[in-house]
């Protein structure tokens, strides 16, 4: 099944500082994004009510962007990732988190809601 790459552009009233270590490090990405993160070199283990998904970091840019890709897909040929960007608005300075992923057809609209879900807890985290 072929997967179909999404972008999805949240506002959050937080500095690229925050949001960035929320992406980047197992803690900040514990509080909003799953249970517990353990770090095996490149591989993040993220936790979620007792079940486990690998992923290996890809990329990151210091308080711009990290970049994953999910061992399931890797293993399967699949190349897709998932990213966590901060954009800045030039003119206004208002910041917001763009999500990249990759989903099914039929999966779409359940990966939105998911993220949106996830971004609002991340929000309430922050207190953004």
């Amino acid at each position: 099944m072929e997967k179909v790459k999404f972008q999805i552009e949240f506002p959050v009233n937080s500095s690229k500082g925050v949001l960035f270590n929320a992406f980047s490090t197992p803690s900040g990405l514990s509080e909003w994004f799953c249970d517990d993160v353990n770090i095996k070199k490149d591989v993040h283990v993220f936790l979620w009510d007792g079940s486990e998904e690998s992923a290996r970091m890809l990329t990151k840019k210091r308080e711009e962007f990290v970049k994953f890709r999910w061992l399931e897909d890797e293993e399967d040929g699949i190349n897709s990732f998932f990213e966590f960007r901060i954009k800045i608005d030039d003119l206004t300075g208002d910041t917001a988190v763009v999500i990249t992923d990759f989903a099914e057809e039929d999966e779409m609209e359940d990966s939105k809601e998911l993220w949106s879900a996830q971004i609002d807890r991340l929000k309430q985290v922050l207190g953004a």
